[in-house]
């Protein structure tokens, strides 16, 4: 005999169930999530850098309350919001303005002649990246694609992305790439730091130093320059251009002060951002980092041991290109250590620009690196899913 459900059941069920839905969707909104991260990232920072963590610890903060807040929405909320790839995007554009506008000045040029080491520097990268894949991809019983996108230096958010256009693991994928720049992140300023003592660029809270500047005059250029950074943004995320906010970006700055020069009505210009957007900066750039902590995916210890000795590998593959650019250049250690460093361009050249360390040349040679990596990326891609089809067959 069917038994009726009565109308007042079945609405409060409904209600009960919407609630029960609504409540960690509104935790999880990506303005919500990231304000919080934001809030708590501050006083991190702060004391971060009260312990002399240098100009780096604006990214120290943003890591640890990017890991913090999305493992509190996990355990409290049964909710994982996913890494906010836009907020890394408005990162990279802020720091690569304001690097971009403090090399404005510089003679880039003069670095033209070291251009073949640059790339030869690259290459060995990227071809022990492909190497290191395909050891991982034998030992972790991966597919070949997988492995060789989580190896190969090029960034969590564009790696992961390609890994999802084309249906691979990509949480193994953002796990590995995530070990990999945190570890460098983490690593090369204290080694840095360890070389030059305390002579760091310390960020501080005066408005005096230049955190913020009120100058009329800069307020009238930074507003000018955020709409087109916005706009540099916008582009890369229709066109999905690698790494494309952070260059452009940085050309913007880089060229900001000589092409509003050009224009009969202005007057010569120092465009000069605040350390506040450079700090914003930093902050989404570690809060993005962090994110890929706090999502915490099930793995087997099995899975991240192989993922930390691909890791391992990696880093060591860096310090053999510091001892060979070392070899090739006249460079310093330290500035061999940069340039050469597996993590991501804009980190590593914030670790320079807070030493004031040869910003020029390590500006120079991460440029040279993400313009070979992206425009050999088809070409790596087409190898990559090519060997992986044929280790397909022999299986």
């Amino acid at each position: 005999m069917n038994q009726s459900v009565s109308p007042v059941s079945t609405l409060k069920e409904t209600i009960n169930q919407q609630i029960g839905v609504a409540k960690p969707q509104l935790i999880g909104k990506p303005i919500i999530v990231l304000t919080w991260e934001v809030l708590l990232s501050v006083p991190l920072a702060i004391a971060l850098t009260k312990l002399h963590f240098g100009g780096i610890s604006w990214i120290f903060g943003g890591i640890a309350a990017g890991t913090a807040i999305l493992q509190c929405c996990r355990i409290f909320y049964q909710h994982s919001p996913r890494p906010n790839r836009m907020a890394r995007k408005v990162g990279m554009a802020l720091v690569g303005l304001t690097v971009g506008a403090t090399n404005a000045n510089s003679d880039l040029t003069s670095l033209g002649a070291g251009i073949p080491i640059f790339i030869v520097l690259t290459l060995f990268l990227l071809l022990c990246g492909g190497f290191i894949g395909y050891i991982y991809s034998r030992l972790s019983n991966t597919n070949l694609l997988t492995a060789m996108l989580a190896t190969v230096p090029g960034g969590v958010g564009v790696m992961s992305a390609i890994a999802a256009d084309y249906d691979k693991n990509v949480t193994l994928v953002a796990m590995v790439q995530a070990i990999r720049v945190t570890s460098v992140v983490l690593l090369i300023p204290f080694i840095a730091r360890t070389a030059v003592g305390n002579d760091w660029n310390l960020p501080t809270l005066s408005v005096n130093s230049g955190w913020l500047n009120f100058d009329l005059s800069q307020l009238e250029l930074l507003a000018l320059a955020l709409p087109i950074t916005a706009l540099i943004v916008y582009v890369v995320a229709i066109f999905k251009i690698p790494a494309g906010d952070f260059f452009g970006a940085l050309l913007l700055g880089l060229t900001f002060n000589s092409v509003l020069g050009w224009l009969p009505f202005v007057s010569e210009i120092n465009f000069n951002p605040p350390q506040l957007i450079n700090i914003i900066g930093q902050t989404l750039l570690g809060i993005t980092i962090g994110e890929y902590w706090g999502e915490k995916p099930t793995f087997s210890k099995r899975a991240i041991g192989y993922a930390l000795m691909s890791v391992v590998m990696t880093l060591i593959t860096g310090a053999i290109a510091t001892i060979l650019a070392m070899q090739l250049t006249s460079w310093d250690w330290l500035t061999c250590l940069l340039v050469t460093a597996p993590g991501g361009a804009a980190e590593m050249i914030l670790v320079a620009l807070a030493l004031d360390h040869n910003v020029e040349i390590v500006t120079t040679g991460h440029l040279v690196r993400l313009i070979a990596i992206n425009s050999s990326l088809p070409l790596w891609l087409f190898l990559f899913r090519h060997l992986d089809s044929q280790s397909s067959l022999e299986v």
